[in-house]
């Protein structure tokens, strides 16, 4: 889970647009990442198999929302914001919205593009447009993405992980291949120990004892 202290200020803007303006050398840095698709921002780019839940406080703007539209549970406080200033400042807009795209109508994600720094939407609309899964009160934003990790915690590790990267694969290839290679997600894992626990675990109507993350690469080894 990541997100802001509670005054909410911003959420994140990734990129010093000043610095960037002022610094030869940042603005060199950040054009080179660009343009190699080296950016390593979001848990998408960095190759984060965990899941990952996003909290919004405050206004989140620009490259902060990669953070957003790469996270796989996003909640936000009623007083967020979400803006895409990118082409006010002269610069094209790519990443953020293009990934967008797979959760949202194009028309809204479009538009926040186009306008830039003039449109912002609300948390309430963001919710509506499929950006966002939950609002709540500004006090209530940590508490509800502790709660929400919490009772993600609380199943297979392995599961998880594998339940994630079947579902972002199926957003690069299409429909009957990314149920073909589901297809053989679901068969490999009948053998790992975490398919019988949980069927033993419920059954006994108990907590099931997962086999960790840590654990299962100790024993690929």
């Amino acid at each position: 889970v990541f997100g802001t202290p509670a005054v909410g200020l911003s959420f994140c803007t990734v990129m010093d647009v000043v610095q960037v303006a002022r610094t030869k050398e940042a603005r060199g840095r950040h054009s080179r990442r660009t343009r190699d698709a080296e950016l390593k921002i979001s848990s998408w780019h960095c190759d984060v198999w965990k899941p990952v839940i996003a909290a919004v406080n405050g206004l989140c703007a620009g490259g902060g929302l990669h953070l957003v539209a790469d996270a796989d549970i996003v909640i936000a406080a009623e007083t967020a914001a979400f803006v895409d200033p990118h082409v006010s400042v002269g610069q094209a807009v790519a990443y953020e919205a293009i990934t967008l795209l797979r959760k949202s109508p194009m028309e809204a994600v479009t538009r926040m593009a186009m306008v830039g720094r003039g449109e912002r939407i609300s948390a309430r609309r963001a919710y509506e447009l499929g950006i966002v899964s939950d609002v709540v009160a500004p006090d209530a934003l940590r508490p509800a993405a502790g709660r929400l990790a919490a009772a993600v915690a609380a199943n297979s590790p392995t599961a998880l992980r594998e339940s994630k990267c079947a579902l972002w694969r199926s957003l690069e290839v299409g429909l009957t291949q990314a149920r073909n290679e589901a297809a053989s997600t679901i068969w490999e894992l009948r053998n790992h120990p975490d398919h019988a626990e949980g069927v033993h675990a419920w059954r006994e109507k108990r907590m099931p004892r997962w086999v960790s993350l840590a654990q299962e690469n100790m024993e690929a080894r």
